[in-house]
């Protein structure tokens, strides 16, 4: 019986020395653990102050972005401009002629080639389209009035294409014909108008009405 216990007792020890070094790797193994969530709730902790000083940024720089647009939108309403790009002034208002019915040219011509790109001078709704002056008469070709929110009326003619309709709201700059040599034209050219009616007969100077907009014809 005493070899026995003597026998059992080394491995009872043996047992016990495997069992506190299992017990002493779970507790490194907790320890480390705990260490690694604090570590990992640490790094948690600073995402959201960075995710919400980004955010911050963002909204700012999209704020500042949609105000500047607003801003150029408005400047852009408001603003006048000149129907073609790149022309030079032939026949001028109230120059006297046998080409024109009326014995005065009711507009500015601005010389430019066929297909040059037409432009609204400013917002409006377009009024009158199509051809013989828009109703106006053949001497106009092609035309297109519109209308614009001051009363005034603005008058392109002479177009080759015209690629609005009538009662189309449009903005300033907007493309809304092609020039062209059509109706009672000595060359390639648009002939522009400035009305106080949809109407001919009812024609001002219009490069001064353009100074008076701010737009140096």
């Amino acid at each position: 019986m005493s070899k026995r216990t003597m026998s059992h007792r080394p491995g009872t020890s043996i047992l016990r020395k495997r069992a506190a070094v299992v017990a002493a790797g779970f507790g490194m193994s907790a320890m480390l653990g705990t260490g690694a969530a604090f570590a990992a709730d640490s790094a948690q902790g600073a995402l959201p102050g960075v995710s919400t000083a980004s955010v911050a940024a963002q909204a700012t720089a999209q704020a500042k972005a949609a105000a500047n647009a607003h801003q150029a939108a408005a400047k852009k309403a408001a603003s006048w401009i000149d129907p073609v790009k790149n022309y030079t002034l032939s026949a001028g208002y109230a120059q006297g002629g046998g080409m024109w019915a009326s014995g005065k040219h009711s507009g500015q011509d601005f010389a430019v080639p066929i297909g040059t790109n037409v432009m609204a001078v400013h917002g409006g709704t377009v009024v009158k389209t199509g051809g013989n002056g828009a109703g106006d008469g053949p001497a106009y070709g092609n035309a297109v009035v519109i209308k614009h929110a001051n009363g005034t009326y603005s008058q392109y003619a002479h177009l080759s294409r015209v690629d609005v309709h009538v009662g189309q709201t449009v903005s300033t700059g907007q493309h809304i014909a092609q020039s062209g040599n059509t109706g009672n034209s000595s060359g390639p050219h648009v002939h522009f108008e400035i009305r106080t009616t949809p109407n001919y007969g009812s024609a001002v100077n219009p490069v001064a009405f353009m100074h008076s907009k701010g737009v140096h014809v």
